[in-house]
């Protein structure tokens, strides 16, 4: 088990095989069988959907909640760890994450024929609707406003110390309205499902 927990892509695909299993003994105990009908893959793919929405949201909440915060109780000497080692890798699974979960999400409503009723705010799918568009903001903000302000802000483009402070601010504002945003998306998300609006 220690070899396992030791390697984090290990770690992943025990996570998925523990998920066959799980998926397969509950079939089995229920004396069903998992076939891929639509509602199965629609629903593995609203699963797929959520995943990446934690990983985003996670991270989002992480940077705000956790980093920004920290950064001044960090000793100078200390900065270089988080600016050079920990900020690039976070925000690469930040925006991929973004992005899986607008491709997911988009997908899982094509599947399920509501994509263009809930894009244009038709009554029955409103609250996923504004979700969706919230989602839709959200990720257009993490690929083309944070990421190439924090690229500045972290030194991987070069630039003079007057615009990377800059940089830096536009990305931690930008990052403060996604948390912003990310209240509401994540209630009309549920909402839609559950009947709450």
């Amino acid at each position: 088990m220690g070899a396992i927990l030791q390697s984090l892509g290990r770690t992943v695909i025990a996570g998925f095989v523990l998920l066959l299993i799980i998926i397969e003994l509950t079939a089995m105990m229920s004396g069903t069988s998992v076939s891929m009908s639509h509602a199965w893959s629609a629903f593995f793919m609203r699963y797929l959907h959520v995943m990446s929405g934690v990983m985003w949201i996670g991270l989002l909440w992480y940077f705000n909640f956790v980093q920004i915060p920290s950064m001044p109780k960090i000793p100078d000497e200390q900065k270089p760890a988080i600016g050079k080692v920990i900020a690039p890798t976070a925000l690469f699974w930040f925006r991929w994450a973004a992005l899986a979960t607008v491709v997911t999400g988009l997908l899982l409503g094509s599947m399920n024929g509501y994509i263009m009723a809930a894009l244009t705010f038709d009554r029955p799918y409103l609250a996923i609707g504004i979700g969706m568009w919230l989602a839709l903001i959200m990720a257009f903000n993490v690929w083309f406003i944070i990421w190439p302000n924090q690229k500045k802000a972290l030194g991987i483009v070069v630039v003079e110390a007057a615009e990377k402070a800059a940089a830096a601010r536009l990305a931690m504002l930008t990052s403060r309205a996604n948390t912003l945003l990310s209240i509401p998306m994540l209630f009309c998300m549920v909402a839609q499902q559950n009947g709450g609006l």
